[in-house]
């Protein structure tokens, strides 16, 4: 498991126009974005004592939470994955899977998932079983995605972060979301050995502290 450097910043909508102005000259859009964006839609999945929620709160050095994702409304590329945290560094593991399957495990047929060829599936099964992880709620937000090869930096600005509440029916494009409060807009800044100065100074805002944000956990704003 290789793990990333990983700074949030929470900024505003002034910040937002600078950054994507300052990014666009010096780093490309992720050749997934569509006019520069992308939609993510995301189903996050915790135990029934909300293990996951409480270690973001807690600020627990080492954790880990799975979610399922797509983009742009198109169940044709699905995606498992897990993120891992340990101390400022960060990792994902991820893995396909079909629209078929991931109704599966949103409807808790997961048998299947115990003998599948996927590690990461059989994770999500073990998990399932000894610790009750189960889908807990809907995220959407939009991103505006910049990537810069020398040191596999990726910059990525979300905004309009919205909650399904305890909705799971993820895989519906009619599934209502609502505002999850009075969220901010996210500056996060991924890199693995080094991160180039023309990045560092790039992304620098004024009275901009590094912080940890977690939408999973603002989209738990209501329960």
């Amino acid at each position: 498991m290789k793990y990333r450097h990983e700074w949030k910043h929470e900024i505003n909508q002034a910040d937002r126009l600078v950054l994507v102005s300052r990014l666009s000259a010096v780093m490309k859009r992720d050749s997934h974005s569509i006019n520069g964006a992308y939609k993510i839609r995301s189903l996050y999945f915790d135990t029934p004592g909300d293990k996951a929620l409480r270690e973001k709160i807690d600020g627990v050095n080492i954790r880990e939470k799975f979610r399922i994702r797509y983009y742009n409304l198109d169940t044709s590329f699905i995606v498992l994955e897990k993120k891992s945290k340990l101390n400022n560094l960060c990792s994902k593991e991820s893995c396909r899977i079909t629209e078929q399957e991931a109704r599966k495990i949103v409807e808790g047929d997961i048998q299947w998932l115990a003998s599948d060829e996927r590690k990461l599936c059989v994770e999500l099964y073990s998990k399932m079983i000894t610790l009750g992880l189960r889908p807990k709620t809907i995220v959407d937000y939009t991103r505006d995605p910049f990537v810069y090869a020398p040191g596999n930096v990726r910059v990525t600005i979300d905004y309009n972060i919205r909650t399904g509440l305890n909705k799971t029916d993820f895989l519906n494009p009619e599934t209502v979301t609502v505002p999850a409060g009075d969220s901010p807009i996210i500056l996060e800044v991924k890199w693995d050995e080094f991160l180039p100065d023309i990045i560092r100074d790039a992304v620098g805002i004024p009275c901009r502290r590094v912080g940890a944000f977690s939408k999973y956990q603002q989209c738990r704003i209501y329960g």
